[in-house]
Order: structure tokens, then sequence, then C-alpha cells
């Protein structure tokens, strides 16, 4: 029989109790740095050393951290489901907690591109990439980062993706970044939503959907639950 889709789009509240800093709440990254002077295309070009460290700042943060239950619990629900991961987050946390499909809108920070042809990528094993570093071409890397002010390339296929859910989860996105924060919206209304986030929101015109307020690792343990409940003679409880 085939299995249904699990659509899961994940945003920073995902990552957050593996110790990866936010970027909008309280001690987040933005109130160390404007936008405008690392996450920008301009600030790229006006000041690459500083962008590069910030990402090099990023990217041993993610190295040093460890998938969190809310990403196991995640994975886990492979077993069962055909699950599609589509994230805003920039690290590799849900592919080390063994989720097999896993979309990235924003970009990933193990991974550089070169500055002028985007099409070459390469994968990082260490954390710094520095200045003098070049693709194959001879352009300087940069991080494998969509900035602020540039296309999501993977936005239209994250919607393709999104529009062939069964059961769409959302969990730790203030859905406030855009283009991203619109697929709640594709999601055809027969479609069980579940939401999983301990902010306030205002989604009451939203048709099927459930709001579980809590984060992450607390939202997965009680939609678990939830999605048992509609799975009888099934246990959903997987990678708990």
């Amino acid at each position: 029989m085939k299995k249904k889709k699990i659509v899961v789009f994940s945003g920073a509240g995902m990552s957050a109790e593996s110790g990866i800093k936010t970027f909008r709440d309280t001690g987040g990254l933005w109130e160390e740095y404007k936008i405008e002077d690392v996450a920008t295309y301009d600030a790229w070009t006006r000041n690459p050393k500083l962008v590069l460290d910030f990402y090099n700042q990023r990217r041993k943060q993610v190295m040093g951290a460890s998938p969190n239950a809310a990403h196991t619990m995640v994975a886990g629900l492979q077993k069962e489901f055909d699950v599609q991961v589509i994230t805003q987050n920039i690290d590799d946390l849900h592919e080390r907690a063994g989720s097999e499909k896993v979309l990235h809108l924003h970009g990933e920070i193990m991974k550089s591109r070169s500055s002028q042809w985007s099409e070459l990528i390469y994968d990082m094993k260490e954390w710094e990439l520095k200045e003098g570093d070049l693709c194959e071409r001879g352009a300087q890397l940069r991080p494998h980062i969509v900035w602020f002010g540039e296309a999501v390339p993977e936005m239209i296929r994250a919607e393709m993706l999104t529009q062939e859910a069964d059961i769409f989860i959302t969990i730790g996105t203030s859905l406030n970044v855009y283009p991203a924060a619109n697929l709640i919206h594709v999601v055809d209304a027969s479609v069980p939503k579940y939401l999983i986030d301990p902010g306030e929101f205002n989604l009451d015109y939203i048709r099927n959907l459930t709001v579980i307020k809590a984060k992450a690792v607390e939202g997965m343990e009680i939609l678990l639950k939830k999605l048992h409940e509609h799975q009888p003679g099934q246990s959903a409880r997987t990678g708990v």
C-alpha cells in the first residue's frame, strides 16, 4: 500500500534546542550583526572578509551541534510515511538525524559555491572558508546561502512538493519570512495541517489547522500521539 505523504516545513525553532542561535528571537544573531552587513550581496561585495567570518562562525557552531529529539522524531516518521522535509534552516541536522528527503530553501552552511558560476557547488568538510579559496574556474568561493534580496531558486519545487502533501506539518517557524511562509497557503484546504510553535499566530482562516503551542521537541511528542490516533493499528511514535 502506498504510504501517505507528509511534508514537514521547519524553521529556526527546529534547531534552537540543538543550541543553534535563531536570527529573530531575543539574543539572536541579528542583535549582534546587522542584516545588511553580513547577509546581502551588497555586504559580500563591500566586505567579503566579514561575511566569510560570519558564516565561518555559523558553520563552526553547526559542526559542534547535534540533532535534537525533534529531528530524530521527524526522521522516524519515514518508517510509516513518505516524508519530505522542506527547511528554512541552513544547518544539516535533519540529514544527520536520518531524514532522506531534505530540501533547503535558504541554502546550506556546509556547502560553498562559486561567486560567479552558481552551479559550481562544493561540499565542505572543514569550518573555515577564506579569501583566496577559489572554484575550479578561478572565482572566489562564497557561502552557499540565499541572502536577503536574492531569489529563492528552490521555491517553485517546494510549492510543488507541498501540493502533494496528505499531511502538512510546520515546526519552529514564525511564518514571517517570505516567500517561504506562503507554503502553508499552498496546501489543499482538505489536508490536515499541524503547526508546532510556542508563538502567537492568527491563523483561524486556515482550514484543518491544529496549533500545538510548544517548542519543537515537546510539540513533536504531542503530534506523534495525534498521528497515532488517526493511524489505527500503527504506532506513529517512531524514532523516540
